[in-house]
């Protein structure tokens, strides 16, 4: 056996950010030298940041990832850092033949190792996904290498998140390539749970190619994207050996016993068929062909991961975090109504950049009830938020006396006469504005267009009502207790009454959500079902939704697709969000067909 000890750099890099990125891969490429590392990986992509869109479309941005690529290879050996190889992410070009309907240039979702001032290997990523929120058929062509590098003694693969979920390919095609240690660098995008099938999925996969495989992925949020880190190295019987924390940035770095390569196998090229209809061309480079000195190796990190609400939590304050500093703001603002949506988005920015970031206003109307503006003013007490009161009767009144409005208009006009205010505070002092719509309400339509729906950023816009308390409360739990993702309180942040509080818009008198909507325990499962797993009616009530319920709900997601598509982003952290992963057209006449 020949000892190798890995660092996993597990980093948040910024899309299109070239520069700041390749600062990134020379800071954290000193850091795994400090730490004894004989490698450092890096995530997909991560000289561009993860997802470039278009931008992999435009031959200039191609080019420039090239130059960076080479210049950041140079810098590290410039700065005595040469000597470590390097993996990393970045956007490459081709000239392989362009598939019919596909824009020029073509481009290649690829990775790269850098030792001693250059680029050692090139390959790109050979499965291409183009579902959910991938659109990479669009923008890259197929891979049909696999580099193995011989690192003091251990032949070491090298291939991209997406080889790793599909049979056949570059992982298929290890085993046969006798690796030692198969890298896999990922650019996967946080989902509820999906770390437990991520870590089987890496043990299904290490088994099958016989050898060690270590992931790496990346941290950070990108518009409505949140990675989530949590990258592992497995061992060749898929046991866990290391693993990152959750939503930070982080080193990983492990001692491993790997199988030496045999000598007698040197450098070269061979084609292997992939077992999924192409082949694959196995190019080996020798690096350092002995291994090295036995040395004593380091326990292994292993870190534990959050409690499934913990780790919503987590990816909604990083996704609005990052979305807030990427994107060049400081501070931002929300009205606060004394209800359980506008709390929970308050509570979360201010763990997201801090409260003092944080300002919020109060809007009350005739129909605003006393205690709703004393909850409002309790939270802002508790977390030390910037408030202020705008009363807004006197603007309705403004508005009514010049128009005769009534019913839902005279409602909807209160919900504007508010955002009116708050994108003018914004406009005025620089901060991004937060909507508090819930994925429920999102589902059903009820919002007012540019009311309550304007903004720049929705932090609970993929967060179901209920959801939407259950994490309330485990945020109250918290007390006292700090993370890089909730600050430490010596009280509840969210007052138990505005949990308690039958939801309400307060937009005409004695107004309740139930009087428009079922209640929430009720519709939740619904639209989860309807929403997220695409059932249809039939099956919706072969799940067992009421039939007279499910043709009234899908009706109102149904008409409400045009108000989505105004929305603002916000943290993806279900299978399908409102965004990216649901595609469906405004205009359209299709209705569920009726039971009856």
């Amino acid at each position: 056996m020949a000892q190798l000890r890995i660092a996993l750099a597990q980093v948040n890099p910024t899309v299109g950010d070239l520069d700041g990125n390749a600062d990134l891969i020379v800071e954290w490429t000193r850091r795994a030298a400090e730490a004894g590392a004989h490698v450092v990986v890096f995530p997909e992509m991560m000289l561009t940041g993860y997802p470039v869109e278009d931008l992999a479309l435009r031959q200039s941005f191609v080019d420039a990832s090239r130059r960076a690529l080479g210049r950041t290879a140079r810098r590290l050996a410039d700065e005595g850092l040469g000597h470590l190889p390097v993996v990393t992410g970045y956007l490459d070009r081709t000239d392989a033949p362009v598939r019919a309907g596909q824009p020029l240039p073509s481009s290649y979702n690829a990775v790269a190792w850098l030792h001693e001032g250059g680029v050692l290997t090139r390959s790109a990523k050979h499965h291409l996904p183009n579902y959910g929120v991938f659109d990479e058929y669009r923008y890259f062509a197929r891979g049909d290498r696999l580099p193995v590098v011989r690192l003091h003694g251990v032949d070491v693969a090298t291939v991209i998140c997406e080889d790793l979920w599909q049979d056949g390919g570059p992982v298929g095609v290890t085993r046969a390539a006798r690796a030692g240690l198969l890298l896999v660098v990922n650019a996967s995008p946080y989902e509820r749970s999906k770390d437990d099938v991520r870590l089987d999925l890496c043990a299904r996969r290490a088994r099958e190619a016989g050898c060690c495989l270590a992931y790496v992925n990346m941290v950070g949020g990108q518009d409505e994207l949140v990675f989530d880190g949590d990258s592992v190295i497995v061992g060749a019987d898929g046991g866990l050996l290391a693993r990152a924390p959750q939503f930070a940035e982080h080193l990983l770095v492990t001692d491993l016993d790997l199988p030496e390569a045999d000598p007698s196998v040197g450098a070269g090229s061979r084609p292997v068929d992939a077992g999924d209809g192409t082949t694959i061309t196995v190019e080996r480079r020798i690096l350092s062909g002995t291994p090295l000195p036995a040395y004593e190796a380091a326990p292994p990190e292993c870190a534990e991961p959050l409690d499934d609400l913990g780790e919503v939590y987590a990816a909604l304050v990083l996704g609005t975090r990052d979305y807030v500093r990427k994107n060049g703001f400081r501070s931002v603002i929300l009205g606060l109504s004394g209800g359980i949506d506008s709390a929970l988005v308050a509570t979360i920015a201010a763990d997201a950049i801090g409260a003092d970031n944080v300002h919020v206003v109060l809007l009350p109307s005739r129909y605003s009830s006393e205690h709703s503006v004393s909850d409002a003013e309790e939270l802002v007490k508790r977390q030390g938020l910037n408030s202020r009161i705008v009363p807004i009767r006197g603007m309705v009144d403004a508005f009514e006396a010049e128009l005769d409005l009534h019913g839902l208009a005279a409602e909807n006009l209160q919900a504007r006469i508010r955002a009116n205010v708050w994108m003018g505070l914004s406009n005025e002092s620089g901060h991004l504005v937060l909507t508090g719509g819930n994925k429920s309400e999102l589902a059903t339509g009820y919002s007012t267009l540019y009311g309550d729906s304007a903004g720049g950023f929705g932090p609970i816009k993929d967060v179901t009502k209920t959801m939407v308390w259950e994490l309330a409360r485990w945020r109250n739990t918290r007390v006292g207790q700090g993370s890089p993702f909730w600050r430490a309180l010596d009280a509840e942040p969210i007052p138990e009454e505005i949990i308690l509080k039958e939801p309400s818009a307060e937009l005409r008198p004695g107004q309740r959500d139930i009087d428009s909507l079922p209640p929430y325990d009720i519709l939740d499962p619904l639209l989860v079902d309807y929403v997220e797993h695409d059932l249809g009616r039939d099956a919706l009530v072969a799940a067992g939704h009421d039939p007279e319920l499910v043709e009234r709900v899908i009706r109102l997601v149904d008409l409400a697709e045009y108000k989505r598509r105004q929305y603002p982003p916000g943290p993806k952290i279900t299978p399908k969000n409102f965004g990216r992963d649901r595609r469906l057209p405004i205009t359209n006449r299709w209705r569920e067909p009726s039971g009856q």
